[in-house]
């Protein structure tokens, strides 16, 4: 009895690191992740209300239906992503599934602006673009 406080002390401090170690994945460069698709949000510095919406609806639906395909979030603002902002020509708010073995990319921005109102309708319809990618 003596030792749970203790064990309880080291089960949150691993919680809490493994949290940690999952925040920064999604901060990784493209090149070092070895998925076979990502599916990447650039973003300004200043973020709107839907820019918040299409990234926690894409998230969410990454989570239910591709767990394992990696989401990046990439400020376009700082400068060390600028060359990754260039290649995909992202000033702004943007989502695009990207494949890094070969390159090809699709954008879905479009998409999202007019979706991120109805979440159904996101889910469903990013799942089939997502399915769709991957079998291309």
């Amino acid at each position: 009895m003596k030792n749970l406080p203790i064990s309880i002390f080291a089960l949150m401090v691993f919680l809490l690191a493994g949290c940690n170690i999952d925040a920064q994945k999604n901060e990784q460069p493209i090149a070092k992740n070895k998925a076979t698709i990502e599916v990447i949000q650039f973003h300004s510095e200043h973020r709107c209300v839907s820019c918040l919406k299409i990234e926690n609806l894409t998230r969410t639906t990454l989570a239910k239906h591709f767990p394992s395909v990696s989401f990046l979030l990439v400020n376009v603002d700082e400068k060390k992503n600028e060359k990754l902002a260039e290649k995909f020509e992202a000033a702004g708010t943007a989502l695009f599934l990207y494949n890094p073995k070969t390159g090809k990319k699709k954008d879905l921005t479009d998409f999202a602006f007019m979706k991120e109102g109805d979440e159904k309708k996101f889910e469903a319809e990013l799942k089939k673009y997502i399915d769709d990618f991957i079998k291309s």
